[in-house]
């Protein structure tokens, strides 16, 4: 019994530590930041205007590039697309398909023919009428030439739940 009392004190006298450790810098800490945050103003104070401005226009004027650079290099991005397939792909493994089904139903009753390249397709596996190779859309796309053999007309084939 006097060991657990003894193990239970130790533990006790370990939190105690460390919250005073915490305290202490947490203060110096918070003290550090205010020092450093009222350099910065008194630093601020000191810079004309016509800086400040420019500062701010050479920051816009960076970032907008950095911007468009990101976006030409996000178009060719096979890494990306592969991320944002399997993101797609993860979504449409924990989605309800009987309701995606019903909600697909008045798309399929309009084409009635079935798909065709170029048509827009939601959530579902379509299966060439050619070769019958199907290919899954794991959400909203543009339906693609078969790749096996480039055939142009397809049917969704059902979700199974």
């Amino acid at each position: 019994m006097k060991k657990e009392q003894s193990s239970v004190k130790e533990v006790y006298q370990k939190l105690q530590t460390w919250l005073e450790d915490t305290k202490d810098n947490e203060v110096r800490s918070i003290a550090a930041f205010l020092e450093q945050a009222k350099a910065i103003v008194i630093a601020a104070e000191q810079i004309p205007e016509q800086k400040v401005k420019q500062f701010i226009a050479n920051l816009k004027y960076d970032l907008s590039d950095f911007y468009q650079q990101y976006q030409a290099d996000i178009k060719h991005s096979v890494y990306l697309d592969i991320l944002n397939e399997s993101l797609w792909e993860n979504l449409a493994k924990i989605t309800d398909k009987s309701q995606v089904e019903w909600s697909e139903l008045m798309d399929d009753f309009q084409h009635k023919d079935g798909y065709h390249v170029g048509d827009y397709v939601g959530f579902g596996q379509l299966q060439c009428q050619t070769c019958l190779h199907c290919v899954t859309y794991s959400h909203a796309n543009v339906v693609i030439d078969c790749i096996n053999c480039g055939g142009k007309d397809f049917n969704r084939l059902s979700l199974t739940p």
